[in-house]
């Protein structure tokens, strides 16, 4: 856990955001929460790592999800170093995915 960001507001707003139950309200809250451009930041992001986790090349994701290659390298040393949050979501919604096709 990254202690810099470890506060009450945040313990508040992580808890928020688990009493979401579906992708509309996901919509909903997030648009309420951040600007457009944000959420398109932290949703790119999100697309470059599992871009990354596939394996793809980094000139693949430039073209697929017009991130900057210093983006891409940010996304990178967060899959490799970080506190593997990209890791668990990636998992998990590969998880989901193969649950549904039983």
């Amino acid at each position: 856990m990254n202690t810099k960001i470890k506060n009450e507001n945040t313990d508040a707003l992580f808890n928020a955001i688990l009493t979401l139950r579906t992708v509309e309200e996901c919509y909903a809250f997030f648009d309420d929460l951040c600007t457009v451009p944000e959420l398109k930041a932290m949703s790119q992001r999100y697309a470059v790592a599992r871009m990354l986790d596939a394996g793809e090349i980094y000139t693949k994701i430039v073209d697929q999800t017009g991130a900057s290659t210093a983006t891409i390298s940010r996304v990178n040393r967060a899959l490799n170093y970080g506190s593997d949050g990209y890791a668990l979501t990636i998992e998990r919604m590969k998880d989901e995915k193969k649950n549904e096709g039983e």
